[in-house]
């Protein structure tokens, strides 16, 4: 009975501290997740391409969460307005850190 006992406490500890390592903190993201914000990071920068008035190569778009940053060189503060215009009506996009800088 005492190894019964024994087992019994070894595979609750094994199962508990698998379950506690598959857990997702603030700073991870699971596979759904992380396919979520590639979509999202797509949507955006093909949104960014077909802008006629910004230069979509000098633009690097990142995601997390649903979270959009714009980071690069634009021309213009007209341009950088219109960056975090086209990104924040992206379907998906729950925020947008607009880090552009001015050339």
């Amino acid at each position: 009975m005492k190894h019964f006992s024994r087992m019994s406490v070894i595979v609750a500890a094994s199962a508990f501290a698998l379950l506690a390592g598959c857990a997702t903190g603030s700073q991870q993201v699971t596979a759904g997740q992380y396919i979520d914000d590639t979509t999202v990071t797509t949507r955006v920068k093909t949104a960014i391409y077909q802008e006629p008035t910004l230069k979509s190569a000098e633009i690097n778009v990142e995601t997390f969460k649903g979270r959009v940053q714009l980071s690069g060189f634009v021309s213009t503060r007209a341009n950088m307005e219109r960056a975090g215009a086209v990104a924040k009506g992206v379907n998906g996009v729950t925020a947008v850190s607009n880090d552009l800088r001015l050339k």
